[in-house]
């Protein structure tokens, strides 16, 4: 039996997004080029644009088309601050429990400051209205995750951008974790937030496509230059990963995304395997990802028991992607002010929604049983 359960790192393609491209593979065009099949090119691309831009309830001229979420959030914060590192007008704050990509964005800034986060991972808002009452020498540019999809956390975005909107701040949201279990509406989210990023794998689509939404008042510099997308994201465009993002916002349905699969498996873990806890939101909270399950199993190494479920069928991580092979801390962990011992006794769950009560059951009973067989082993 085969269990993957790391949506939360990527998702495999729809049948209507294979079927799209495979539609496509012909289309080699250019969409740059003026001729016939340079227009097909551009034509797909401008299909594309308005499907995203209906999956955001957004104008499609505000959207621009990146090689990765990570490559959104460099040049939202780049593309702000870049233009003069030694006097730029900003000072930037951020998330610690952000995505790597944010965080080290954020870290080559000439000033940041790493906000404060509670045991949950939540930023509170009055908190950070007396950060940035105490900083006020120069504009802040806040960045924060909508979501955390390493402990599955979700933050407060309207009282975090209103208090930023209030000491004339810009605030960079990257939506990449939050937006495959909640609907991200800009008619209500663009009174508090100025740039929004997310990455188009985590939906269905092929990897290698970000999104980055920006207000029209907000201006970016260009990281790479050309004259693609009025020159922010310059570059011939890829036309196959932003049509393959297209035709799989068009068909998401956020009806089937449920906590169901989640609570199952996590009553289970509370039920039948000792001393372990929940990281990150409370599940009752009803402020943590629907299919996201991030557990510390004490004494046991997190690495380990990921291998372990994998040589058994069950594909599970033990945080973002991005920090697979690292022996640091993940900084999420650190940040939330998790015990030294704990650091590396995680795994992360991430359902679909679509697991079979057998395959529930598969995963419960496996896990209660490698679980035990590391902690025998580790006497």
């Amino acid at each position: 039996m085969q269990i993957y359960l790391d949506h939360a790192g990527t998702t495999p393609l729809t049948e209507t997004v294979k079927s799209y491209l495979t539609e496509l593979l012909d289309q080699y065009g250019n969409p740059s080029s003026p001729h016939s099949t340079g227009e097909r090119a551009a034509q797909i691309l401008a299909d594309a644009r308005q499907s995203v831009a209906g999956f955001l309830h957004s104008d499609p001229g505000d959207l621009y088309f990146t090689p990765s979420g990570s490559a959104s959030n460099t040049l939202a914060v780049r593309g702000l601050t870049s233009d003069n590192p030694r006097k730029d007008s900003f000072e930037v704050f951020y998330s610690p429990t952000a995505h790597k990509s944010m965080l080290k964005v954020c870290e080559s800034c000439t000033r940041h400051i790493p906000l404060e986060v509670d045991s949950a991972g939540r930023i509170n808002p009055s908190h950070l209205d007396t950060v940035l009452t105490q900083h006020n020498f120069r504009r802040p540019l806040v960045c924060i995750e909508a979501a955390s999809s390493e402990i599955g956390t979700i933050h407060d975005v309207a009282g975090i951008g209103a208090v930023v909107h209030r000491h004339d701040g810009l605030l960079a949201v990257d939506a990449t974790g939050y937006i495959p279990s909640l609907p991200v509406d800009l008619r209500v989210w663009e009174k508090y937030v100025d740039i929004l990023t997310f990455s188009g794998h985590k939906l269905h689509a092929l990897k290698g496509t970000g999104v980055l939404w920006k207000k029209k008042a907000v201006t970016l510099k260009p990281l790479i230059y050309g004259s693609q997308q009025d020159g922010i994201v310059a570059g011939t465009e890829n036309v196959l990963g932003i049509a393959s993002l297209g035709r799989a916002v068009e068909a998401y349905d956020y009806a089937s995304v449920s906590p169901h699969n989640r609570d199952y498996v996590y009553a289970y873990i509370t039920r039948h395997i000792r001393d372990c806890y929940l990281v990150g939101a409370p599940i009752e909270s009803g402020d943590r990802l629907p299919h996201n399950l991030y557990v510390c199993f004490r004494g046991v190494e997190g690495e380990s028991l990921m291998m372990l479920l994998d040589m058994k069928g069950i594909q599970v991580s033990t945080g973002s992607a991005c920090n697979s092979g690292s022996l640091s801390a993940s900084a999420a962990l650190s940040a939330i002010g998790m015990k030294e011992a704990d650091l590396h006794s995680c795994i992360r769950l991430s359902f679909s929604g679509q697991e079979t009560v057998e395959e529930l059951d598969y995963v419960c009973d496996t896990l209660r049983q490698c679980v035990a067989d590391l902690r025998w082993l580790g006497k």
